[in-house]
């Protein structure tokens, strides 16, 4: 485990540079989850260290390999000094634990909700996983472990995140591009949904 995520944070160092700040959170009954935060220019971005510890298992199954199975930290990234997202520590902690807690694989397409907003003020109680490889590449680990993939998360609002469900992560994808949305704005509000 403490191998894994050595691994996960020299990758995280390598792609977003050295963190200015971290904090750990730790759960009745779950590992430890830190989240890191790296200031890149104008933008923040939080990523957890402690998901990819075990692999994620399927809630179908009826024993949890130990070894094998997906492994996933997640990256959230949004403009500084516009709001208040240090408070998002917690919250992206939660996010983190889910696949322990609730034995759910966390994978691109997903919704995760945390009930309340994901920082004072914030439009946004859930987030969109988006697909890995882009800022942080995927991790390959030592066989027959599965690689740890570095999963974009995208604020969502409860207008946008209820259109989701009926219509799919794609098309609320595309509806936000078509748009020239700024997923990165910690104050944005709903795209048109009409």
């Amino acid at each position: 485990m403490g191998e894994v995520l050595a691994l996960v944070e020299a990758r995280l160092r390598t792609a977003l540079g050295e963190p200015d700040a971290r904090a750990a959170v730790t759960f009745l009954g779950t590992d430890r989850i830190e989240v890191l935060r790296f200031v890149d220019g104008d933008l923040v971005r939080y990523a957890t260290l402690g998901m990819s510890a075990q692999p994620m298992a399927d809630p179908t199954s009826a024993l949890a390999d130990p070894v094998k199975g997906p492994r996933a930290e997640l990256v959230l990234t949004v403009r500084g000094g516009l709001a208040d997202t240090d408070k998002v520590l917690r919250p992206l902690a939660v996010l983190a634990a889910t696949p322990q807690v609730e034995g759910v694989v966390v994978a691109p397409g997903a919704s995760l909700d945390v009930g309340d907003p994901l920082w004072p003020g914030a439009p946004f109680g859930s987030v969109l996983v988006a697909e890995s490889g882009g800022l942080v590449e995927d991790l390959e680990l030592d066989e027959p472990m599965d690689p740890v993939r570095f999963l974009p998360l995208l604020p969502m609002t409860s207008n946008e995140a209820a259109w989701k469900r009926v219509h799919g992560a794609q098309a609320l994808e595309e509806r936000w591009l078509a748009q020239g949305t700024d997923l990165r704005d910690p104050l944005r509000r709903s795209v048109n949904l009409d």
